[in-house]
C-alpha cells in the first residue's frame, strides 16, 4: 500500500472516530476544525473501501451500524495499544510521559480522587490524566470499551471482561442535619428513617438497588428523588430530609458538623461495595500500575 493511500486511510479513521464519538458530522467538524464536507467525503470513501455501511443514516442523524461498532472497537483497541507502547517507552525514562484515563462515580470524584490525582501529578508530572465522572454501570462500560484505563464504581451489575483490582465493603448510613429529631441516635433502621421525609436515589444509581432490597423500602414515599448524591446531601444538610450513603463524598460536611452520619442496621441491608476496576488481561502499563499504588493509599478501610 502506498504511503499516500495509508495516510488517507489514517485520516478517514480519525474522522470516523470523531463522528462516532460525537454523534454527528457537524459536531466532529467543530471538534476537529475541519470542513463538514471533507469529513463526509472521507466517510463515504471509507465505506466504499470497506464495502460496508458504517452508519445508519436517519432523519435524526447518524447512529453506528454493526460494522461501525466493530470498527470503532478495533480502533479504540489499536489506540490503547499505542498508548501502552508509549507507556512502556516512558517507563524507560522513568515515567516521564504517557496518558492515564480515569472513570469514576460522583462521590469518589469530590472526595478521594482529588488527593490521589494531586499526589500522582507531583510524582509523575509528565503523565497526562483525564477524568470522566458518570454513573456506576457507565464506569464499567467506559473501561470495558477502552475509553478509560481504570474506574471507580459501586456495585456494578456486571464485571464482564473486567477485573476488580481492589474492593472495599462500606457500611451505609443515614445523613441528616445535626438538629434533626433522629440526629443523636447511635444507629437507625431504614424503617426509623422512613417515618420522616427522605431523599431517595433514582433508579440507575447503585445505592437505589441496595435500598430497594430492604423490605421496609416498599412503603417509601420520598420527598425527593434524585440521581445525584451531592444534591441529596445538600437537601439533608438544610434539614429538609434524611438521605443515605457511605461517608465518602461528605467528609468535609461531617468534619464541619453540618451533617451527621448514622449507621444503618438491618440483617437484610447489604454493604456498599466500592470496586476499582480495569480490563481483565490487559497488558501491564507502568502509568496504571503507578496510579494503583497511589490509589491504594487513599482508599478508605473496609
Amino acid at each position: 500500500m502506498a504511503k499516500a493511500e495509508t495516510a488517507l486511510i489514517a485520516i478517514a479513521y480519525r474522522y470516523f472516530m470523531a463522528v462516532a464519538e460525537t454523534g454527528s458530522v457537524r459536531a466532529a467538524s467543530r471538534n476537529l476544525n475541519v470542513a463538514a464536507s471533507a469529513i463526509s467525503r472521507q466517510l463515504i470513501q471509507l465505506e466504499e473501501a470497506l464495502g460496508l455501511a458504517l452508519f445508519d443514516r436517519t432523519g435524526r442523524g447518524l447512529s453506528l451500524a454493526p460494522a461501525g461498532v466493530i470498527l470503532l472497537r478495533g480502533l479504540r483497541q489499536a489506540a490503547q495499544g499505542h498508548e501502552n507502547t508509549l507507556d512502556e517507552l516512558g517507563a524507560l525514562k522513568g515515567l516521564k510521559r504517557g496518558l492515564l484515563r480515569v472513570a469514576t462515580v460522583e462521590s469518589i470524584s469530590v472526595s478521594i480522587l482529588p488527593d490521589m490525582l494531586l499526589e500522582f501529578a507531583r510524582a509523575y508530572p509528565g503523565i497526562e490524566v483525564t477524568v470522566t465522572v458518570t454513573g456506576s454501570d457507565a464506569v464499567t462500560a467506559i473501561v470495558r470499551d477502552h475509553q478509560a484505563d481504570i474506574g471507580f464504581t459501586f456495585n456494578p451489575t456486571s464485571l464482564e471482561r473486567l477485573e476488580a483490582v481492589t474492593t472495599r465493603d462500606l457500611q451505609l448510613g443515614a445523613i441528616m442535619a445535626p438538629n434533626h429529631p433522629l440526629g443523636r441516635q447511635p444507629r437507625l433502621s431504614l424503617s426509623d428513617c422512613l417515618n420522616h421525609p427522605v431523599a431517595w436515589p433514582s433508579r440507575g444509581l447503585s445505592l437505589r438497588t441496595i435500598l430497594d432490597s430492604v423490605p421496609a423500602a416498599r412503603k417509601v414515599r420520598p420527598a425527593f428523588e434524585c440521581n445525584s448524591l451531592r444534591l441529596m446531601a445538600s437537601l439533608a444538610r438544610r434539614g429538609s430530609c434524611i438521605a443515605f450513603q457511605t461517608p465518602i463524598g461528605i467528609e468535609q460536611e461531617l468534619a464541619a458538623g453540618t451533617l451527621v452520619w448514622i449507621p444503618l442496621t438491618g440483617k437484610r441491608l447489604p454493604l456498599d461495595r466500592l470496586n476499582l476496576v480495569c480490563r481483565a488481561g490487559a497488558a501491564a502499563r507502568p502509568a496504571l500500575d503507578a496510579f494503583l499504588t497511589v490509589a491504594q493509599k487513599h482508599l478508605p478501610p473496609a
